[in-house]
C-alpha cells in the first residue's frame, strides 16, 4: 500500500514539474524547472511510463478550434503575419516543453531516454504516436550531422567508449578485448559520430578495413587472428563491413548516411591510392522472401519483373522446393553452399539478385539495401558463401553484397533511388535471368 501510494506521488510531481516548466514564462528558473522535470522522471517506476507520456499526449496538444481559424485566415489571406500565426497554432506545446526540457544540466541525453522508453510502449499505446513526432522531429535537428563530431575510435580512446563498441556492435559481434584490439589495427578504421552534449556516447559507428581488393567473404575481415597488412601501399579498396547505432531513442533520426560519406572522403585523403569504396553487407530476410514466394510487392512496378525474369523466378523456386522442404528443415538436414548443387546455387543467385536489383525500392525491400542504395551507393557484386556463419545461412543462405560507393555517382545514384530506379552492376542483371 505505502509502495503506491510513494508511486502515484511520484507521477503526480512529475505531472506537476511538467505544468510549471511549460507555464514558465521568463527564463530565469528555466534551468531549475527542467532539472526538476528530469529528476522527476528518473523517479519513476516502468510501469508509469504510460500514464506520464499519456499526460503529455492529452495536455499538450495543439487547440483545434485555433489550429482551424488560423488556417481559415491563412487560406483567405496568404501573408506573412498569417503563416506565423498558422505556425504558432499548429505547432504542438510539446515541443516546446521538450525544448524547455532541453536547458536541464542533462537535459539532452534525458529526451533521448524518454524517447528510448517511449518506443518501448507505442505498440500498446499507438495514439502516443503524436509525443514520439513531436520528439523526433526535434531530435532530428538536434542531432543534424552539421552538429555532430566525426571522431576516429583506435585503442588509445576512452575505455567507456570501446566498452560501447563491443555492447553495441550489430553486425559481426565483438568477440571481447583481443577481437576489438585487432578491429583497431593500421589497417582497419573505425569512426562514430558524437553530439557536443554526450561526448562519451558513440552515436552510431562505422567498421572499415583497408585491403588490396574487394573482398567477397566476411571471415577474414572479422577473425582476431588474420594477419595485419602494414604496408599502406596495398590499401587500394575501403571495405565498410559494419555500421552500428548506439542510441535506440534515435531511432529514425538519420546519421549513417553522412557518417559513411564523411569517412569515405576522409580515407580518400589520407590514403589517395584507395580509389574503391565498397561495403560487404549481410542480405536480411532474403531467405524469408524466398520462403513466403519471392513476391515483390503491389508498390513494385509491374514493368521490371520482365517474362524471361518471371520465368526464371519461378523456376528458382522450383528448383529450391521451399514448399514441400522449408528452408529451416533444410539446415537441419545439413545444407550448406558448399555442398550445394549448380542448379541450386544459380537459383539462389537468381532470386537474390531479382530481391536487391528489383525490389528494393518497395516498402518491403531490404533495409540494408534501402539504406545503402539511398545513400547513392551501387549494387555490385552478389558473394556466393560470404557469411557462413549459422545467421548468415539462415537469413541469406550464405549470400553477402557489395554495395559500390563511387563519389562521383552517389548524388546521381540517390536521386534515382528516391524516384525509384535501382542502380546495379550488369553482372548482377545477368544473375536475374541465367
Amino acid at each position: 500500500m505505502l509502495e503506491k501510494l510513494a508511486k502515484a506521488r511520484n507521477l503526480s510531481k512529475a505531472n506537476n514539474a511538467i505544468k510549471r516548466l511549460i507555464s514558465e514564462r521568463g527564463e530565469s528558473n528555466a534551468v531549475s524547472m527542467a532539472d526538476d522535470v528530469v529528476n522527476n522522471y528518473h523517479k519513476l517506476a516502468k510501469d508509469q511510463h504510460i500514464p506520464f507520456f499519456t499526460y503529455l499526449f492529452e495536455k499538450l496538444n495543439p487547440q483545434a478550434d485555433v489550429v482551424l481559424k488560423a488556417a481559415q485566415n491563412f487560406a483567405a489571406e496568404s501573408n506573412a503575419r498569417n503563416y506565423i500565426r498558422l505556425q504558432k497554432a499548429s505547432e504542438s506545446p510539446r515541443q516546446e516543453f521538450f525544448r524547455r526540457l532541453n536547458r536541464a544540466s542533462q537535459g539532452t541525453a534525458a529526451v533521448v531516454q524518454m524517447r528510448r522508453d517511449l518506443l518501448q510502449i507505442l505498440e500498446k499505446k499507438p495514439e502516443l504516436t503524436a509525443v514520439d513526432f513531436d520528439m523526433r522531429h526535434l531530435l532530428s535537428s538536434w542531432f543534424n550531422p552539421g552538429f555532430l563530431k566525426m571522431h576516429r575510435v583506435d585503442w588509445k580512446s576512452p575505455a567507456e567508449v570501446l566498452e560501447k563498441l563491443i555492447q553495441h556492435e550489430a553486425v559481426h559481434a565483438i568477440d571481447g578485448w583481443d577481437d576489438l584490439r585487432r578491429r583497431l589495427q593500421p589497417d582497419r578504421r573505425c569512426f562514430a559520430f558524437f553530439h557536443p552534449q554526450l561526448p562519451s556516447e558513440p552515436l552510431i559507428f562505422v567498421e572499415v578495413a583497408l585491403l588490396p581488393e574487394i573482398p567477397t567473404v566476411i571471415t577474414p575481415l572479422v577473425d582476431k587472428r588474420a594477419e595485419t597488412v602494414d604496408q599502406p601501399s596495398q590499401y587500394k579498396v575501403a571495405v565498410f563491413y559494419s555500421i552500428s547505432n548506439c542510441e535506440s531513442g534515435l531511432r529514425g533520426v538519420s546519421m549513417g548516411n553522412f557518417l559513411i560519406k564523411r569517412v569515405a572522403v576522409q580515407l580518400h585523403a589520407e590514403f589517395p591510392g584507395i580509389k574503391t569504396f565498397v561495403t560487404l553487407s549481410p542480405i536480411p530476410g532474403f531467405m524469408d522472401w524466398v520462403s513466403a514466394g519471392a513476391h515483390l510487392g503491389e508498390d513494385v512496378p509491374v514493368e521490371r519483373l520482365k517474362p524471361n525474369i518471371k520465368i526464371a523466378r519461378d523456376q528458382a523456386l522450383a528448383t529450391l522446393k521451399l514448399d514441400t522442404h522449408p528452408w529451416t528443415e533444410k539446415l537441419s538436414s545439413g545444407w550448406h553452399p558448399d555442398l550445394a548443387s549448380e542448379k541450386e546455387k544459380a537459383a539462389l543467385l537468381c532470386l537474390v539478385s531479382i530481391y536487391l536489383g528489383l525490389g528494393s525500392t518497395g516498402r518491403n525491400g531490404n533495409p540494408v539495401a534501402k539504406f545503402h542504395m539511398g545513400n547513392g551507393a551501387k549494387l555490385h557484386l552478389v558473394n556466393w558463401a560470404g557469411d557462413l556463419s549459422r545467421k548468415g545461412l539462415r537469413q541469406s543462405a550464405g549470400l553477402m553484397v557489395n554495395y559500390l560507393y563511387d563519389l562521383g555517382s552517389v548524388e546521381e545514384n540517390h536521386e534515382k533511388f528516391a524516384n525509384g530506379e535501382i542502380t546495379y552492376s550488369r553482372t548482377v542483371g545477368r544473375l536475374m535471368a541465367p
